[in-house]
């Protein structure tokens, strides 16, 4: 876990001199704007699992709040000002803004809340139950760029909570795209389904959340020996945001996956 920021002291939160450049620019607005509001700044994702790639990977970041946030067209020009910046990643930052109250635990009737990413501008919106899998990871292995450890923030996440949290996100989003739709034509999201799926098996299997490419690994292990070129590919394709024309050996995996999974969500009830 990083070292926690205060105020007028350099710190690395991470390993990446550029990344931390943008951090602390980012903390800076976002203390500015926010004032005593400002609760904690947290990284997840691949940062604090430990499968960055600085060619590809976004900065997954979390701030947490005192209370809802009122108004939104100053982070909103926050952001703006943090895209036009000019620092490495600054186009790379996918996050949200949840109130201490709402990030306890997960609760679908509170979670509205602002978030930014790379395919979506500034706005508000309703945080899916994939949210319970993000607050276990925030908890256990979050980064802490500044404000308090994140275990005393969210209570802990039981394993058959998660497992409930990939059920819903197989029969609710991932059984309606194995059709090949638009979004899964570039390589680089044919990576993500693909990767996205080792990691749900490998939470249903286990109860736990691993990085993208342990998760591959242990696909490569257990799953059938046809499925691991798709996987390896899977890691290659990683940084290329190009168009593939021929999906089929995806869109098979997708569809095992899948299968597999509500097959172990089945064993589950």
């Amino acid at each position: 876990m990083g070292a926690v920021m205060i105020a007028g002291q350099s710190t690395r939160p991470t390993p990446y001199s550029e990344v931390n450049t943008l951090l602390l620019f980012m903390l800076a607005r976002v203390q500015e704007v926010l004032g005593e509001e400002l609760v904690g700044f947290y990284l997840y994702g691949s940062l604090s699992l430990g499968d960055f790639d600085p060619q590809s990977s976004d900065i997954d970041f979390l701030i947490v709040t005192e209370n809802d946030i009122a108004g939104l067209d100053d982070l909103r020009d926050m952001h703006a000002a943090i895209a036009a910046s000019g620092l490495r990643y600054a186009d790379h930052l996918e996050g949200s803004y949840i109130p201490r109250r709402a990030l306890r635990r997960y609760d679908p009737q509170d979670a509205t809340h602002p978030t930014i990413g790379v395919d979506w501008e500034f706005h508000v919106e309703w945080h899916g139950s994939n949210w319970i899998l993000e607050r276990h990871i925030v908890r256990e292995y979050g980064i802490v760029v500044w404000g308090p450890p994140p275990s005393t923030l969210i209570d802990p996440v039981a394993p058959q909570a998660m497992r409930a949290a990939i059920c819903e996100k197989l029969r609710d989003f991932w059984s309606k795209q194995l059709s090949g739709p638009e979004w899964l034509h570039p390589r680089d999201y044919q990576a993500f389904a693909v990767l996205t799926l080792c990691r749900a098996l490998y939470t249903l299997s286990y109860g736990d959340v691993v990085s993208k490419p342990r998760a591959a690994s242990w696909a490569c292990q257990t799953l059938a020996p046809q499925w691991r070129p798709t996987i390896e590919r899977a890691l290659t394709w990683r940084r290329q945001h190009v168009q593939e024309n021929d999906m089929s050996e995806t869109l098979a995996f997708l569809r095992y996956a899948v299968a597999r999974g509500l097959e172990l969500c089945s064993e589950e009830l």
